[in-house]
């Protein structure tokens, strides 16, 4: 099986490193440089500096190209897949969706923007606990593949994995992708708490708090508490709401050191999908009467209607009640 990858920031080019250990691996990338520096002295000197990359790996421009492929791992930024993947038209081969966020305009969790760009292409969703630089160092990874199409996954599963990427697979789609969503907030929350240096009790207390209003959304949503509990729901929250390599995280900050979201959000080379997510997480919550005031704060905050000190203080006042879902 011959795999494309769609996206050449870190991240593609670290799941095109998997990718190659198997076979040639195509990588489609929007910016010359990149398809230069890999093609020439494999690296990505661009995204992923420093790292030596598969001599497997081929890169191109020519979106065309693709169509040679058995599957494609999307993994271009969440508000940009869909005119991405309408390019393909009847050429769309399966799809595995390893992009995390929620469409802003529309509200559509990304493997329904795919079924609309493609509408007859199988589908899968590729999430977990991922910095890139570890995965492309070969350093362990376990990740979630969900696919309503049991066989789809354990094809893509036996030609992806590696004793160092391991696969778990599920059958919950939309679970896998709200956790991948929902703690790229969280994690923008978390920052904020380091950033305003509020200690390692309140970051603790966010990340759990922030879990269960990621289980109730997800189950607002048709998703299983079990994938919410599992590697791309509550073991992405821990690695995101942890460490400044990750991009949401970094953004809160620099917001909670007292930086406004605009000036960070325009300054930045790659995207914290976190800051499109925000809003759109918050309505969707709003419509399902779900109750989500971390995802409240950072909302506001990033839109500039209140600032960290408001948010924390209406936070911290909210009424005392017994510890649920």
């Amino acid at each position: 099986m011959k795999l494309g990858v769609i996206g050449g920031g870190a991240w593609g080019t670290a799941l095109a490193q998997v990718a190659a250990v198997g076979g040639e691996t195509l990588l489609w990338a929007r910016e010359p440089e990149v398809v230069e520096a890999i093609n020439a002295t494999h690296e990505n000197s661009l995204f992923l500096k420093g790292v030596p990359l598969n001599e497997r790996i081929r890169a191109t421009r020519d979106f065309a190209q693709l169509r040679a492929c058995d599957a494609w791992l999307v993994v271009t930024p969440a508000q940009h897949m869909r005119s991405v993947l309408e390019q393909a038209g009847a050429f769309a081969k399966p799809l595995v969706l390893c992009a995390k966020g929620i469409e802003e305009r529309s509200g559509e969790l990304l493997h329904k923007v795919a079924r609309e760009a493609c509408p007859n292409t199988e589908l899968a969703v590729l999430s977990g606990p991922t910095f890139a630089h570890e995965v492309a160092k070969a350093l362990p990874t376990a990740v979630t593949l969900a696919a309503e199409d049991h066989a789809l996954a354990e094809r893509l599963r036996d030609r992806i994995a590696q004793p160092t990427f391991r696969i778990y697979l599920s059958d919950d789609v939309a679970g896998a992708e709200i956790g991948g969503a929902v703690k790229n907030v969280l994690a923008i929350a978390c920052g904020v708490v380091e950033g305003k240096g509020l200690g390692q009790n309140a970051r603790a207390a966010l990340i759990a708090r922030g879990f269960a209003e990621m289980t109730r959304f997800g189950l607002a949503h048709g998703a299983q508490r079990e994938t919410l509990a599992g590697l791309s729901g509550l073991g992405d929250l821990v690695l995101t709401c942890s460490s400044t390599s990750s991009r949401n995280y970094s953004l809160g900050v620099g917001i909670g050191e007292g930086r406004s979201a605009a000036e960070l959000l325009a300054d930045r080379k790659t995207v914290a999908e976190g800051a499109f997510t925000a809003p759109v997480l918050a309505r969707l919550a709003r419509e399902k009467q779900v109750d989500m005031p971390i995802v409240d704060a950072v909302d506001a905050v990033i839109a500039g209607r209140a600032t960290v000190d408001d948010v924390l203080e209406a936070l911290l006042s909210r009424p005392a009640k017994a510890e649920a879902v």
